[in-house]
């Protein structure tokens, strides 16, 4: 199942920005490359060359990639103050297993980071908590079986 990417304005003009950089600046810079392999002679046996190509190959992949998340990009500012859990929710969950108080906020994909506890609303824990309210109680799907989590506070 494929989840909608949701980007704040900030994020689409941070991605626009990098679509921009890579089209005037990385793939001319690997045509250069390319030019000057070629002219070193053999291409069969040229390193240099089989690299270059490559690279642009990467280049051009991730600039189709980033287009490609653009034209399907939902663009949102996050919400916070609503008493269910939605995009932008700060809030606190009861982890049942190690009797433990998280804080977490749900964000969409490309802004999320398990490390500052920004998780995303298409992971496991982010989809099973959209829509839930403070004293909710919701299972996760783990491969040891389920998680569960109570959520105490929407902050």
């Amino acid at each position: 199942m494929q989840h909608e990417v949701v980007l704040t304005p900030a994020k689409y003009k941070e991605i626009e920005a990098e679509i921009q950089s890579l089209l005037s600046n990385e793939r001319p810079a690997i045509a250069e490359r390319i030019r000057q392999a070629r002219e070193l002679g053999d291409l069969s046996e040229n390193f240099d060359y089989q690299d270059a190509k490559r690279q642009a190959g990467l280049i051009q992949g991730r600039i189709n990639n980033l287009k490609k998340m653009l034209e399907v990009a939902h663009v949102t500012e996050y919400q916070t103050g609503s008493d269910t859990v939605d995009l932008g929710s700060e809030f606190v969950l009861y982890d049942e297993e190690f009797d433990e108080d998280i804080e977490y906020t749900v964000v969409g994909v490309l802004d999320a980071d398990p490390a500052k506890n920004k998780i995303s609303n298409s992971s496991p824990v982010g989809s099973a908590l959209m829509g839930k309210k403070v004293g909710d109680t919701v299972e996760v799907p783990i491969p040891a079986g389920k998680a569960v989590y109570k959520i105490k506070a929407l902050t």
